[in-house]
C-alpha cells in the first residue's frame, strides 16, 4: 500500500518533503495497520465519538516526527484520544506500526498539511490540547515567514480548542521560541500559563525524546510555551 501525503494547494508551507525511502516495517505497517490508523483529508470533518467509540478528551499534535513521544503519551493517557499529523511516510509508518503491536485503541493520524487538517477536519471548539514540539525553526532571517507560528496559524488554533483548553508549544531554538513567545502572546484569548513573557517548564505529560536528550547532553536549551484558551468569544464563524 503506497500512502503519500495530502495537500491542497497553497503557496508558501512550513514543511518541505524530505528524501528517505521507507523501512520494510514501516511499509508492512502501512498495509498492516492504516486502515485501522489512518485519516484522510478526503473524509472531512471529523467525527471523535464514531472514529474513537467514545467521547474523551481529544488531544492534537502536530508534526509528530517519528511518532515515539505520541505513542508513549497515548499509552500513559489512556483517558485521552489523540490524533497525530505528519507529512513523512515514514515517520507515520513508525507510529502506526507501533500503536499497532501496542493494540493502542487512542490514536490516529493523518497524512497531511495540518493547515488542511485545522480547516477542513477539526471541528471549533473541539480540542483540549493542541501540541506544537520542535517544528522546524527556519533559522535563516529570509525563511521566517514559513515558521508555522504566525497569526493566522493561532488564530486557527485558538478556534479549534475549547475554553480552557491547551496550546503547547515548544522548541530547542532560542530566536524561534522568542518568535513564538511573542506571536502567542499578542492573541488575546489566549493567557500566559507560567505569567506574561515567560516560558513554563516541561509538563509532565511532555516525554522527553531522544533528540532532546541528545541536545541536553550537548548543552542545547529547551523552551517550553503552555497557554490556556480563556473562555469567551464566538469562534464559529472561523
Amino acid at each position: 500500500m503506497k500512502i503519500r501525503p495530502e495537500f491542497k494547494r497553497r503557496d508558501i508551507r512550513s514543511f518541505v518533503i524530505r528524501g528517505g525511502r521507507m523501512t520494510e516495517a514501516q511499509q508492512k505497517a502501512f498495509d498492516e495497520y492504516w486502515p485501522q490508523y489512518g485519516l484522510s483529508l478526503r473524509e472531512g470533518l471529523l467525527d471523535p465519538v464514531a472514529i474513537f467509540g467514545n467521547d474523551h478528551p481529544l488531544v492534537l499534535e502536530i508534526g509528530y516526527g517519528m511518532g515515539d513521544s505520541l505513542v508513549t503519551m497515548a499509552q500513559q493517557q489512556p483517558q485521552k484520544n489523540f490524533i497525530g499529523i505528519e507529512v513523512h511516510p515514514p515517520g507515520v509508518g513508525r507510529l502506526i506500526n507501533e500503536a499497532g503491536k501496542l493494540q493502542l485503541n487512542n490514536i490516529r493520524t493523518y497524512c497531511a498539511d495540518a493547515i488542511d487538517i485545522l480547516d477542513d477536519c477539526i471541528a471549533t471548539a473541539s480540542l483540549e490540547r493542541l501540541q506544537l514540539y520542535f517544528p522546524d525553526p527556519w533559522h535563516k532571517k529570509k525563511h521566517h515567514k514559513r515558521r508555522i507560528v504566525q497569526p493566522d496559524f493561532v488564530e486557527r488554533v485558538v478556534s479549534r480548542l475549547q475554553p480552557g483548553g491547551i496550546f503547547h508549544l515548544c522548541t530547542d531554538w532560542q530566536n524561534y521560541a522568542e518568535h513564538m513567545m511573542e506571536i502567542v502572546s499578542a492573541h488575546t484569548q489566549l493567557d500566559n500559563q507560567a505569567g506574561p513573557g515567560l516560558f513554563s517548564p516541561r509538563p509532565e505529560f511532555r516525554p522527553v525524546t531522544k533528540f532532546e536528550q541528545r541536545g541536553e547532553r550537548l548543552g542545547h536549551g529547551v523552551w517550553d510555551l503552555l497557554f490556556v484558551k480563556i473562555p469567551t468569544g464566538d469562534y464559529s464563524k472561523v
